[in-house]
């Protein structure tokens, strides 16, 4: 079978379509994500999403919708936990992420299911998703592209500075528990592509490939969704040829390799590009408080001359080698007194 009779197969189709979308879905959120330094957000609400899959096999019904709500139960947790900053949020974040797997196996040998069912969650089973599963899949997917491209300018806001985002008049509240709702949701679309355990990965280090080539967020925001989607698809293609020679390479993996030879591909340029924009600057830009100044003495203190100037009484004194200088002229002309 040609590689093209591959992927004319119906599971092959249904795998495609999933990895295009979840490829582009899941950096768009993991730009917001990193923006905010919790690259390993996604990590802990996969591990939290292993009960809601348990739960979901348990149960009978679709672990898709049971694994949603619990991980957007779990993702909300985590950021109301991380918002109030107690000293030992670390250790509950971390109960709560080995909590989460752990409930999920103990459930699942409750449920009397095999490992095997559970694992296709765990490293994903991109080649085995149903059609009702591709409906859900498309449908979260849309919706996340939409909110994360439509509402970029109040989510990048609230991502950057969330103290000013504050001033500026936007609940940012609202917006940091729809960022952790989204990658909850993205944790879930994932699962079937990459896998629980891995879909960190496809959230972060597509976002890691064009910072090293892009300086604005508008900019990393598209381009990582273009990287997720080579990668995504890069790794279902790899996996597919694999598969002609004998091999039973898993896409989940191979999306995940793939989208790192990228990132070690583009990190020379990167590196290159920030020694040139070095070359090109090798100052950084002075407040007004940090100008050059003008040591030669005497000299005429002024607004340009450097020196920090302070009011004093009816006259402005310079901040000069630890003193300050103040002009006053006398009988003998113009002159400095020194306080």
């Amino acid at each position: 079978m040609t590689l093209l009779e591959l992927f004319s197969v119906p599971f092959m189709q249904r795998a495609l379509i999933a990895a295009f979308l979840v490829g582009i879905a899941a950096p768009a959120v993991g730009t917001y994500i990193v923006q905010r330094r919790l690259a390993l957000m996604g990590d802990g609400i996969g591990h939290v999403a292993v009960t809601g899959v348990a739960i979901g096999l348990w149960t009978q019904t679709s672990p898709t919708w049971t694994a949603v709500v619990v991980a957007i139960a779990g993702a909300v947790t985590i950021e109301v936990v991380r918002e109030r900053g107690h000293a030992e949020g670390d250790v509950a974040l971390a109960m709560l992420f080995y909590g989460g797997l752990a409930g999920g196996v103990f459930v699942t040998g409750l449920a009397g299911t095999g490992a095997s069912r559970l694992q296709e969650f765990l490293f994903g089973s991109i080649l085995t998703i149903s059609v009702d599963d591709l409906f859900v899949t498309m449908a979260l997917a849309v919706v996340l592209i939409v909110i994360c491209v439509g509402l970029s300018p109040q989510l990048f806001a609230v991502s950057q500075d969330a103290d000013y985002a504050k001033v500026a008049g936007l609940p940012v509240r609202f917006y940091s528990i729809l960022v952790a709702v989204l990658a909850a949701l993205s944790v879930v679309i994932a699962m079937r592509t990459v896998g629980l355990l891995l879909v960190s990965a496809l959230m972060v280090v597509p976002v890691a490939i064009v910072q090293q080539l892009t300086r604005s967020f508008r900019m990393t925001l598209l381009g990582a969704m273009g990287a997720g989607l080579a990668a995504s698809v890069g790794g279902l293609v790899l996996a597919a040829v694999l598969s002609r020679t004998g091999a039973n390479v898993q896409p989940g993996p191979s999306i995940v390799l793939v989208a790192l030879a990228g990132f070690f591909l583009v990190w020379p340029v990167g590196a290159w590009l920030r020694r040139r924009r070095a070359l090109v600057a090798p100052f950084p830009e002075t407040s007004p408080e940090e100008k050059p100044v003008d040591e030669a003495h005497p000299h005429h203190h002024g607004e340009k001359c450097g020196h920090v100037a302070v009011e004093h009484g009816d006259h402005v004194d310079y901040i000069h080698d630890g003193h300050r200088h103040a002009a006053h002229v006398g009988a003998e002309g113009e002159h400095y007194d020194e306080h």
